[in-house]
């Protein structure tokens, strides 16, 4: 199933559509997590303050967009309130691991070398897929004329790929060869994401 039909599937479902906000929210807080986690304990630059401060807030916007489609609904992210919880919670740990592999081979990176270089690649594929994920959501919300909206997310987003291509032309002359395979390693994660999804478009019986 295409992206944009699981999409549209979701939003046409209030059940499905609270879970799919949740699932970004939690998504969004597992990246600010982890830029946090990657920081050097004493030499943090703004830009990587700003991008944990930033995906912390859209975890926290796409949380109150929930209430515009049920408002009793994902108080938490426990995994009865995600879409495909287990490959939700794989997808960027799975990314992250396979990122720093290629990073340590490809560099001899190690300690808070390698955790920054990762984050630089691992925050740029996930940026590119931002630029591409909710722009089509949005568009699917306009389609329907749902009140929820991404709009000031899609701004943000757009400004931090621009961010994080600066920083990785610092970091090497020859990121974009880098940054390529890291890309397909991300969009081979997203499209088994978007599978399971897919699988998941029928709501749960009420008991």
């Amino acid at each position: 199933m295409e992206f944009t039909q699981v999409l549209d599937k979701i939003v046409k479902d209030n059940f499905l559509h609270a879970k799919w906000l949740n699932t970004l929210s939690f998504m969004e807080n597992a990246g600010a997590r982890k830029i946090s986690a990657s920081e050097s304990k004493d030499q943090v630059n703004i830009i990587v303050l700003k991008h944990a401060a930033e995906e912390h807030r859209h975890a926290y916007y796409l949380k109150k967009q929930i209430a515009k489609v049920d408002p009793l609904a994902c108080k938490t992210y426990k995994n009865d309130e995600l879409l495909t919880p287990r490959s939700t919670r794989f997808y960027l740990h799975a990314l992250d691991i396979a990122v720093c592999r290629y990073l340590k081979k490809q560099f001899a990176l190690s300690g808070e070398d390698l955790k920054f270089a990762a984050y630089l690649f691992v925050t740029y594929a996930i940026e590119v897929r931002a630029d591409e994920l909710y722009p089509v959501y949005q568009s699917v919300l306009d389609q329907h004329s749902s009140k929820v909206n991404v709009k000031s997310i899609i701004l943000e987003e757009e400004g931090h790929l621009e961010e994080m291509i600066s920083q990785l032309e610092t970091f090497s002359p020859e990121w974009k060869a880098h940054a390529a395979h890291v890309v397909e390693i991300e969009t081979a994660l997203f499209n088994q994401w978007v599978q399971e999804l897919g699988k998941t478009m029928q709501p749960e019986p009420v008991n």
